[in-house]
Formats: structure tokens, sequence, C-alpha cells
């Protein structure tokens, strides 16, 4: 896909990846990118249009939806943790949550925005993924439990959107400099680099990213058996 003279739209585009996707997009020659946020104020990049969008809505969801008929490219990039949620002591929340963002959250956004899509030639679908799509761990359940969902949905809107001629690529990473990184010390690549690669993947029609030698890794290890 022709990235020079897109039009794209960024969920959770405030931070992080989020941002990092923005300013590829607008180096790469965008025509247009939207910055969709739960609070615009938050946005600081003045060759981006900020957008209210809580993903977890569907009305807001729609709303943004209308406003932004133009989109060709939508970057599914907002997500949480959930990292409150241990394995076998306290509360759910933190799972539910991630669940609600990660998962049900892209799931509205690509509802709402795959009609756009259509009318507008197919364009394409971005799903910011993780290794934790694939390596479940007892320290993040919640959120490995929500990448893993996501990811699964991934595939379906892939297949789903295949008539419309919507190319559907899936990201994935393991730590990032970012926020949602800062609790441990394992290296990391940068949000930078996710951007680019992604970028790559998607001037080339390729549907999935591995951003890293980790998650390359763990990917390779899919279909080997397990060790107990």
């Amino acid at each position: 896909m022709e990235i020079k003279g897109s039009i794209a739209l960024v969920t959770g585009a405030n931070r992080g990846i989020g941002r990092a996707f923005t300013r590829a997009l607008v180096d790469r020659g965008a025509a247009k990118v939207y910055a969709a946020v739960r609070d615009p104020a938050t946005v600081e990049d003045d060759d981006v249009i900020a957008l209210r969008m809580d993903v977890t809505k569907p009305e807001e969801v729609a709303e943004v939806a209308a406003a932004a008929g133009d989109v060709t490219v939508v970057i599914n990039n907002a997500g949480v943790g959930g990292f409150g949620t241990k394995l076998l002591t306290g509360p759910l929340d933190g799972a539910r949550q991630a669940m609600e963002v990660n998962y049900f959250g892209t799931w509205n956004v690509s509802r709402a925005f795959a009609p756009v899509l259509a009318r507008n030639g197919g364009g394409a679908l971005v799903n910011m993924l993780s290794v934790a799509s694939w390596a479940s761990r007892p320290e993040f359940p919640g959120y490995a439990a929500s990448k893993a969902a996501q990811w699964s949905l991934t595939g379906a809107l892939r297949e789903g959107l295949r008539e419309q001629r919507t190319l559907v690529i899936g990201v994935h990473a393991g730590f990032v400099e970012t926020e949602l990184s800062s609790f441990t010390d394992a290296p990391k690549i940068t949000a930078a680099d996710v951007a680019e690669q992604t970028l790559d993947a998607l001037a080339n029609d390729r549907v999935e990213v591995l951003a890293d030698e980790r998650t390359r890794q763990v990917k390779q290890a899919l279909s080997q058996p397990l060790d107990h």
C-alpha cells in the first residue's frame, strides 16, 4: 500500500508507540493523520489532528468514524497492561480492563472503520499486538490473555475483510521503550523502530511484523512440543 498521500488514524496516539506511529506516518508523506485519544489536550504534535475517542465506548468510536470518513489506514494501538491482576490472588479488575481495551476496544474500532475502509478502496487495518500473544506468563496473565484474544481477532478480521481488499497486519513485539514496559530492565527496542518496521510492512503488503529477535524465536517455537 502507498503510504504517501494516505489518510491514517492511530488510537492511543499521544505517547509511546502510538506517537511514534503518527510521526512515522507524517514523515513518510501521509496526507492527514488523526490522533484518536481519550483527551485531545494530551496530543502535542501540530502535524496531526486530535480527536476524542475512548475505544471502550462504541458511541464515541462511531462518532469518530463518521467524522473521519476519509481514512484509508487504521492503526489499533491503544492498550493497557492490566498488570495489577495476579495469577492466583487478588481481584481480576486489571485483567478485565486489559480485555476491554486491548481486545474489545480493537474490535469496536475495527467494526466501526471497516465500512469506511471499504468505501475508500480497502486500505489497511493494523493491530498492535505483542510477543505475549503467544507467550503466556504468570507475571502478567491478564495482559497476555488479552493479546492472545486480540491476535485471534486479527486473524478473523484478515479473513473477514479480504473481500473488501483491506490489508490486515498484526504487529508483534517484545519489550519496547515505553511507559508500559517501565517495570522491567529487560532489553528493549524503541517505539520508532516498531513504527518503521510496521510502515515497511504496510508499504510492502506484508501481513505480519515480528519486531525483535525474542518475538521471532517465540513465534518459531509455537510448532514445537510443550516441555511439560
